[in-house]
């Protein structure tokens, strides 16, 4: 059965990338090249039964796009279109199927993992993985390359915005904390649970000596933001639904949001 939203998503982002591409070409025709384009995905689970599509994804973000890291300054030469590939939770699945296929094409990643769940199931209010495994365990966490930056993804994966002003401020300090003794390595970036924030949080991950933040509002990264947006991608993705993610056509959804809120007070 076809997911009616997933196609009307998708035939939309058709359409903004259509209109985006002349916007682009008209351009060129009047000798003004369009800026380098980044965009960030980000992952969850990458299960064996999936893994051969999820190389097919990267065989397809290398033909099409250059590869950076997640906490890029610049983007090299200025133009041209790039992709960050990163992950949440820090699935085993991780380990076992998507870093070998990322180390086998040298694409780097960023892997935000939640520091007191190592080795644990999932077991926050609201998982609904298809695919239930467990998270990595803290030996498997200290083997991950150099290749990987690692980030944390607070201490116990709790909606920030659910919980008091001191709960919240443990979750982001402490976590940096543990991970940074943990793995000898400097954590300088997070990402929010179930991408829910506001302005209060970012300040304090600013506070807490992050460099970045990451949410999930499907929106371009341009760098030198602190709060940036990523694109969910899965496995499972259409080819060109993948190849659509990539190119920023889903950019369009932060809007559809927008004024959803806006109609939805209106009635109100």
């Amino acid at each position: 059965m076809i997911d009616v939203n997933r196609f009307v998503k998708f035939s939309i982002s058709v359409v903004f990338f259509a209109a985006g591409w002349v916007r682009n070409l008209i351009r060129r025709m009047f000798g003004s090249s369009p800026p380098g384009q980044a965009l960030i995905l980000y992952y969850h689970s990458v299960p064996k039964t999936e893994r051969l599509k999820f190389a097919r994804q990267m065989d397809t973000l290398l033909r099409w796009a250059k590869p950076v890291r997640a906490d890029f300054e610049n983007l090299p030469n200025g133009h041209g279109r790039f992709v960050a590939v990163t992950f949440d939770d820090g699935f085993v699945s991780f380990v076992e199927n998507a870093l070998p296929e990322l180390e086998k094409r040298n694409i780097p990643a960023t892997l935000f993992v939640i520091s007191d769940l190592l080795g644990r199931y999932p077991d926050w209010p609201g998982f609904t993985a298809e695919h239930h495994e467990p998270l990595m365990t803290s030996e498997q966490l200290r083997q991950i390359p150099d290749l990987i930056t690692i980030g944390s993804h607070t201490l116990t994966h709790r909606t920030l915005t659910h919980v008091t002003e001191p709960e919240a401020r443990e979750e982001i300090f402490v976590s940096r904390t543990r991970l940074q003794k943990m793995l000898n390595r400097d954590i300088r970036l997070f990402s929010f649970p179930n991408g829910a924030f506001n302005e209060a949080l970012v300040d304090c991950c600013r506070d807490a000596g992050y460099e970045r933040v990451f949410t999930i509002l499907p929106k371009p990264a341009v760098p030198g933001e602190f709060a940036m947006g990523r694109v969910w991608t899965n496995p499972t993705d259409w080819h060109y639904e993948f190849l659509l993610k990539m190119m920023g056509a889903y950019d369009w959804l932060p809007m559809a949001f927008t004024l959803k809120r806006k109609l939805l007070s209106f009635v109100r």
